[in-house]
Order: structure tokens, then C-alpha cells, then sequence
């Protein structure tokens, strides 16, 4: 037999754990979000920039536009598995019977 389910009051949850519909009032998992896509966005303009300079002749070495490009594929690629793991738990979430 199950254990029965105990209601939870909101001023009970750690403060990164709230019930659907409630405000945080930061938004500090945005916060969060927005700053990897910036970032990640950072490393790929970073990359686009050591390529054109290597391919214009200023003096861009090969060694490090070659780092900076696999820093920004790299950067992206956990990026987009962080992401599959969020959206696997959100439909995981979806999936539980209340």
C-alpha cells in the first residue's frame, strides 16, 4: 500500500523549489538561463571573430583560432544537453499523476 501523500505548505519548500503558478519574484532560474545563452553566444561570436582575423592576415595564429572555435562547439554542445535534461524533466513532471 502507498504511503499517503502529505499536503505541503509553499512557506515549506527550499527556497529554488515552488509550486507552478507561484512567483519567485527574481527569476532566478531566467536569470540563470539567460546568462548560458549569453555566454554561449559569447564563446560563438569569439570563435566567428578568430576566424575572420585568421583568414584576413592579422596575425591570428592557427593553434588559436583553432582552440576558440572547439571552445565554442563545446560550449554550445553542453548547452543543448543541459537543455535535454531540463525539458526530460519537464515532461517527466508532466507525466506524474496528482
Amino acid at each position: 500500500m502507498p504511503a499517503p501523500i502529505l499536503p505541503i505548505s509553499p512557506s515549506a519548500l527550499p527556497d529554488p523549489i515552488r509550486l507552478a503558478g507561484e512567483s519567485h519574484g527574481s527569476g532566478a532560474f531566467q536569470d540563470v538561463l539567460s546568462k548560458a545563452i549569453q555566454s554561449v553566444e559569447a564563446s560563438g561570436q569569439s570563435a566567428s571573430a578568430s576566424v575572420e582575423r585568421f583568414l584576413s592576415g592579422d596575425g591570428e595564429e592557427l593553434h588559436s583560432t583553432i582552440l576558440a572555435t572547439q571552445r565554442a562547439e563545446l560550449s554550445f554542445e553542453l548547452f543543448q544537453q543541459v537543455r535535454n535534461k531540463v525539458v526530460t524533466a519537464y515532461q517527466e513532471i508532466m507525466r506524474m499523476q496528482m
